[in-house]
């Protein structure tokens, strides 16, 4: 494979990457919008949804205009059908969130399911007097501290999909997911 379809390669399976963690990051985005009936989180999907319709064109443009040899391409025809469900897994994501903005409100059973439940999704905004401040994820042990994990920063009105090395910022809203009893000791930490 020549320097160029190496490189075309690459940037075909960044684009994939990148469609598969925002479709990942727009169910649990929707899970926790209709857990918490959380408006603001199940608005975040709805943006993400059109974001990926357009990641996603791109996506499957850069595949099929690739200077690939026929027998070469046969191994994209796997990735551009993986590329459809990422887009598929957004879909659903977003019918999800519908039911929140929507304020349909939860059938019985899903109430005492989520009543029931061990685990929550919370979220929380980082103070300026935090310890978390300028540390990344890795750094501030957030799961060892609390039991929660988090899910999704929102940052100046926009949700990322967190990765270890990723700075917590002061006014970032960390959305976490984990055990209720974490959710006091997540408080604490972004906002002492």
């Amino acid at each position: 494979m020549s320097e160029v379809e190496w490189q075309q390669c690459e940037e075909i399976v960044q684009k994939f990457v990148e469609l598969k963690d925002t479709s990942e990051l727009m169910m649990d985005l929707a899970y926790s919008s209709l857990l918490l009936n959380n408006k603001e989180l199940a608005e975040d999907v709805q943006t993400l949804e059109e974001y990926v319709d357009k990641l996603h064109t791109e996506f499957e443009l850069l595949a099929l205009l690739s200077n690939f040899k026929k027998e070469e391409a046969k191994g994209f025809l796997g990735l551009i059908r993986l590329g459809v469900a990422a887009e598929k897994i957004a879909d659903a994501a977003a019918e999800i969130a519908e039911v929140v903005l929507r304020g349909i409100e939860p059938h019985p059973v899903l109430k005492l399911a989520i009543k029931e439940a061990e685990e929550t999704v919370t979220h929380v905004r980082v103070a300026e007097n935090s310890t978390l401040v300028n540390k990344t994820l890795k750094e501030a042990h957030i799961p060892d501290e609390t039991g929660m994990w988090v899910l999704a920063i929102r940052r100046k009105g926009k949700c990322i999909r967190p990765k270890v090395d990723s700075k917590i910022e002061v006014d970032d809203i960390l959305i976490a997911a984990g055990y209720a009893e974490g959710v006091g000791d997540l408080k604490k930490l972004a906002n002492p």
